[in-house]
């Protein structure tokens, strides 16, 4: 049986615009005819992949995001003694592997790949490897070979391993997601406020009693459910076995998830929110989240303790009609009781369980 683990969150954010669209505004979304603010997957596991749950504490085992492959090579190559030539065709070869390059432009030596690869640091490391033994005049194998040698279908990439990847040219070594990460959106109806700023021109204001500058930016506010859900039977698979390392990966991805967020305008706006509300439940039942708590929008005072009531009514609904989906459960509740530690510690054990 497949052993799942649930996340459910309620967090309050002020003024802020943690996830912009392309209009530098905040993301939004209509649920059940009312606008709401998104903050949208994608941003999500970012800011838990940046955070230093996972960037410290799994520090070695990290991939990395890149096209830049090639140009990491051809530096490491010839920082080893290769010729510039010799680094480029080297080079060239190896990081083909992972995704088409671009046409080389003539007035740079530099090149990238047409699109991102996500690479675990055992696939960096034989690329380095194979790599320096094309620069130094061995043979290289064809390139189907190449990657049988080079690309990993389950390796000590936490990262890779709870959010996958998708290699463009090669399906056979993309790595399914572990770890399912939903749109966080408010529970109650909101929409994006404009700020019109100014500056002033510290040397000049005695000539110019006007600003010296006008601006504008978006913002918004609410509180937001996020639903995040691990399989922990293919967190440990993907992790080549290793369930003291899968482990440690649903630690980090349980304090992240109650103390990040996006990053955008951060500067500006200061958000630093921590989860006011947290449901884990493990359970080898189908998962499911509880949005629909929050089709029809929050709109009794106090917005934030009226959610964790909805959420709860909702559980508790679809647990009488469907019968409950979880074995074990642990609340944090601020205010009320339930510590992040324990959080982590009952994700922990489901994973060492499963």
């Amino acid at each position: 049986m497949t052993t799942f683990v649930q996340f459910h969150l309620l967090t309050t954010y002020g003024p802020s615009n943690p996830n912009r669209d392309d209009q530098g505004r905040p993301k939004q979304a209509v649920v059940g005819g009312t606008p709401r603010l998104r903050m949208s997957s994608q941003s999500v596991k970012r800011a838990l992949r940046e955070s230093a749950f996972f960037a410290l504490d799994l520090k070695s085992n990290m991939g990395v995001r890149t096209k830049r492959l090639y140009e990491k090579l051809v530096a490491h190559l010839i920082a080893g003694g290769a010729s510039d030539k010799d680094a480029a065709t080297a080079a060239e070869k190896v990081a083909a592997i992972f995704g088409k390059l671009d046409a080389p432009k003539k007035d740079t030596a530099s090149r990238v790949a047409t699109t991102l690869a996500f690479i675990s640091p055992d696939e960096w490391a034989l690329a380095e490897q194979l790599a320096a033994k094309a620069a130094a005049g061995d043979a290289l194998p064809t390139e189907k070979d190449l990657k049988k040698m080079v690309l990993r279908r389950a390796d000590g990439a936490v990262d890779i391993a709870m959010f996958g990847r998708m290699l463009a040219d090669d399906a056979d070594f993309n790595r399914d997601a572990a770890v399912q990460v939903a749109h966080s959106i408010t529970t109650h109806g909101a929409q994006a406020e404009e700020d019109w700023f100014s500056a002033v021109d510290d040397l000049n204001k005695v000539e110019e009693t006007g600003a010296g500058h006008l601006g504008e930016t978006a913002f918004g506010s609410g509180v937001f459910y996020q639903y995040v859900c691990i399989n922990c039977d293919l967190l440990i698979e993907n992790l080549n076995g290793d369930k003291e390392l899968a482990a440690k990966g649903m630690q980090a991805l349980a304090r992240a998830l109650a103390q990040s967020t996006p990053r955008g305008k951060q500067n500006t706006f200061a958000h630093h929110p921590r989860a006011h509300y947290i449901l884990a439940e493990s359970g080898s039942q189908a998962p499911r989240d509880l949005s629909g708590a929050f089709f029809d929008p929050v709109k009794v005072q106090p917005w934030l303790e009226t959610s964790v009531v909805a959420l709860k009514s909702t559980r508790d609904a679809i647990d009488r009609a469907y019968g409950k989906v979880w074995d074990n459960a642990y609340e944090l509740h601020v205010g009320h009781g339930g510590t992040l530690d324990e959080i982590v510690q009952f994700a922990v054990r489901a994973t060492q369980e499963a």
